[in-house]
């Protein structure tokens, strides 16, 4: 798919928020080969070994492109940093003024390719991106597949947000899979309850990353 392909729903539809991988990177899904014999599609084996090769493309041009074209949307960028090095490249469109604070800064956890799902990772990005953006940022995480959860709690503990999901994982704990979004969405709020804090209402989460408002898209 070309940069002008991927960017077309942005530009088109000028959403209040739209995903933003902050660099290629590997993204390795092979390893699941080892863990199920049988597939109930035909595409789903070649798929996942073609991860051995395949990337996730999204260079400096690209980013650059995507974030001039749409810059009068007023559209919100969830920055996706998958590794340390993409919070050095938000940071140089951020010093260019590409991009305009609070960036939202969503660090993902767990995928072979980027950054693992250790603890002291997680220190490390919010370390990180605490030097980099002081308090002009919004930090996020996301833990891939069983991290989901963990990752989402350690965040909570910290005073971070959490993004959860299907698209992330499939599971909502050991051996159990989710039955639904709103299933995964239940139980983290559970997590961040459980830690004495509140989740914030769709005005508030709007007011915390200075949204548009759902009356300024095209959809």
């Amino acid at each position: 798919m070309t940069i002008d392909e991927r960017l077309a729903p942005c530009a088109h539809f000028k959403p209040e928020v739209a995903s933003l991988n902050m660099g290629t990177m590997n993204f390795a899904l092979y390893p699941m080969l080892a863990r199920f014999k049988e597939f109930k599609h035909d595409w789903e084996r070649p798929y996942l070994e073609g991860s051995r090769t395949r990337f996730a493309q999204n260079t400096f041009a690209d980013i650059e492109k995507i974030l001039t074209t749409c810059a009068d949307n007023g559209t919100r960028f969830e920055c996706e940093c998958y590794d340390i090095g993409h919070l050095y490249t938000l940071a140089h469109f951020a010093d260019r003024g590409l991009i305009k604070p609070p960036f939202f800064v969503q660090s993902v956890f767990g995928i072979l390719g980027g950054i693992g799902a250790h603890h002291e990772d997680v220190l490390h990005m919010k370390r990180t991106a605490d030097r980099l953006f002081g308090a002009d940022f919004r930090w996020s995480v996301l833990g891939a597949g069983r991290n989901q959860m963990p990752i989402a709690a350690m965040s909570a503990a910290m005073g971070g947000n959490v993004r959860v999901g299907l698209e992330d994982s499939l599971w909502i704990g050991p051996g159990k899979l989710a039955e639904s979004n709103a299933a995964q969405v239940r139980h983290v709020r559970q997590i961040i309850e459980g830690l004495g804090l509140s989740v914030a209402s769709s005005d508030e989460a709007r007011e915390m990353l200075s949204l548009k408002g759902g009356d300024r898209v095209s959809f």
